[in-house]
């Protein structure tokens, strides 16, 4: 829970009351390794922040897994299409690792945003940054080649790349893994 605090402090100025106010209104959220955050098909019930884990978060395309996107240690994680306007997810998120998280309901991010003076101003800078990084990638997907796409990977999530798969590095930049293992050697001996 510190971890959370300390987090929103960086985003927000709170008191010792809505300190006490946001401790109350999230809960742990334990995860192992292939457990759903949330699965399509389902509404997604929270927003959470990962104290400890990953997740990834991927499409299902005719059995093919699209992996869009990470979050690691230190993030909000939610499928906000779905959280916002309580519709069925179409996308599943599910932890890569055991995942520790706080979460919050729906119902309890409303009273966040009722009781914390700069409450929603947070729920502002969170959806902002899920705004731009989602614009980010889907340029990157029209402008850049998937060599460009993996340096992207390695520069954002350069700390993750270790305890990804490889497989989903290769959903992530949008290849199959065999072009991943050609683009790692290419890259390899520029270095050398």
């Amino acid at each position: 829970m510190s971890q959370l605090i300390a987090t929103i402090k960086h985003l927000i100025s709170i008191d010792e009351e809505e300190e006490a106010i946001i401790k109350s209104l999230f809960k742990p959220l334990e995860l192992k390794a292939g457990d759903f955050f949330v699965e399509e098909g389902q509404v997604c019930r929270y927003v959470g922040f990962i104290e400890k884990g990953l997740v990834r978060y991927y499409m299902n395309d005719d059995g093919n897994h699209k992996t869009l996107y990470f979050n690691k240690e230190g993030e909000f994680v939610s499928n906000y299409q779905s959280f916002l306007p309580r519709n069925p997810s179409n996308t599943n998120i599910q932890a890569i690792e055991d995942t520790s998280l706080q979460v919050i309901s729906f119902e309890n991010l409303q009273r966040l945003y009722a009781t914390v003076r700069e409450g929603e101003k947070l729920g502002r800078l969170g959806i902002e940054s899920v705004f731009v990084n989602s614009l980010e990638q889907l340029k990157s997907f029209y402008r850049d080649s998937p060599a460009e796409r993996y340096r992207q990977f390695l520069h954002a999530y350069a700390e993750l790349a270790q305890r990804i798969p490889q497989y989903y590095i290769a959903s992530y930049v949008g290849i199959k893994p065999q072009s991943l293992s050609r683009i790692r050697k290419r890259l390899v001996s520029k270095a050398d």
